[in-house]
């Protein structure tokens, strides 16, 4: 049994640069898990500087020296976080808290309904089974309610840690940009001179990653807002917190457009009724999906990623269970790295098989 270990270890470790990749990805990984809430700020801010790469690149190629670039790309930036703390989330929490103070309302109209299921289908489903199911429905929104209108005194570490993002994130950010060549000078003195597999999984992560995140960030803002406006126009209540739950369910293939028309439908429902508001507000929904579909995302995404849908799904599963939001965004680039490490890894010799190691380990 040792024999074939070491005859598998020697396979496909027996190259520095495969234990040297290993140990940094393993040396990642803990480092993310045990010290990942300390270091929040400052991958959120890498993060963003890496969104943001591109801005201060084109701002440098218009003809402003970097500094300058860099200051008003950081600029921009703290706008738009002052801009969402002092009017968007304000708005975003009366949203919601309208929206659960009117869910007992609709749990009465559900509940109508429902008891009219076993009038009708008296084999399928009784009334003691609907009072379960209004019981149970009941009790989660109940305990929805509380948490989301519970905002108290217990909120202000919440509000404290908001505060420091506010002012650390973009001192971070500003410096990621500033020094991001020297950054990776010193990081890569670190590393071997001759390192053509990390050289070949950077090259194939480096574009692709780049396409998909930035391309990813346009993607939610266009989607969100389209989508806040055709709300708007219709008058569907809660029209910017449902704009910015279409925007962010892009990040989530496959599965996002499901989840997050139930919430649309439901509202619209509710507010119009079988009604011809209501059936426009379904055809205009489904011209915002068709469009993001078929028309955003090709021109966005200049390189595909070449990934089977369930690899996807498992990948936002995955990723989204260890690190949430960050997690599920993410959760392709990382796929794709997973991908990319596997394609460059030193393939084993063919004379170098277990079988070998123990035929050489007997002639010694």
């Amino acid at each position: 049994m040792l024999r074939i270990l070491r005859g598998w270890v020697d396979r496909f470790f027996g190259h520095e640069e495969a234990v040297l990749l290993a140990v940094l990805l393993a040396g990642s990984l803990i480092l993310v898990i045990t010290m990942g809430a300390v270091l929040a700020p400052a991958i959120s801010a890498l993060i963003i500087a890496f969104l943001l790469q591109g801005v201060a690149d084109r701002l440098q190629r218009w003809g402003l020296p970097r500094v300058l670039a860099v200051a008003i790309t950081t600029l921009l930036l703290m706008t738009a976080m002052v801009v969402s703390f002092v009017y968007l989330i304000p708005v975003l929490w009366q949203q919601t808290a309208k929206l659960v103070g009117e869910l007992p309302r609709m749990l009465t109209s559900v509940q109508h309904w429902l008891l009219l299921l076993p009038e009708k289908y008296p084999a399928l489903i009784s009334t003691g089974q609907i009072e379960k199911i209004m019981a149970a429905l009941g009790e989660e929104l109940g305990s929805m309610g509380q948490v989301v209108l519970s905002f108290s005194v217990s909120n202000l570490p919440m509000l404290a840690g908001l505060v420091v993002y506010l002012i650390l994130v973009p001192i971070l950010v500003f410096f990621f940009l500033k020094d991001s060549e020297l950054i990776k000078s010193w990081l890569s003195g670190f590393l071997p001179s001759h390192r053509p597999m990390l050289r070949q999984i950077w090259h194939e992560m480096d574009d692709q990653v780049a396409n998909y995140v930035r391309g990813k960030a346009i993607e939610i803002v266009v989607v969100g807002v389209v989508s806040y406006v055709a709300f708007l126009v219709l008058g569907l209540k809660y029209a910017l917190l449902l704009g910015l739950m279409v925007g962010l369910s892009v990040i989530v293939p496959y599965i996002g457009a499901a989840v997050v028309t139930i919430p649309v439908m439901v509202v619209g429902l509710f507010q119009w009724g079988w009604g011809g508001e209501f059936y426009w507000l379904f055809i205009v929904y489904c011209v915002i999906q068709a469009l993001d579909g078929n028309v955003l995302v090709p021109l966005l995404f200049s390189e595909t990623v070449n990934l089977h849908p369930v690899a996807i799904i498992l990948a936002v599963l995955m990723f989204g269970g260890l690190w949430g939001f960050w997690g599920v965004f993410f959760a392709i680039p990382l796929a794709t790295l997973v991908k990319a490490v596997l394609n460059a890894w030193p393939s084993p010799t063919p004379d170098r098989s277990p079988a070998d190691v123990v035929e050489s380990d007997k002639g010694e």
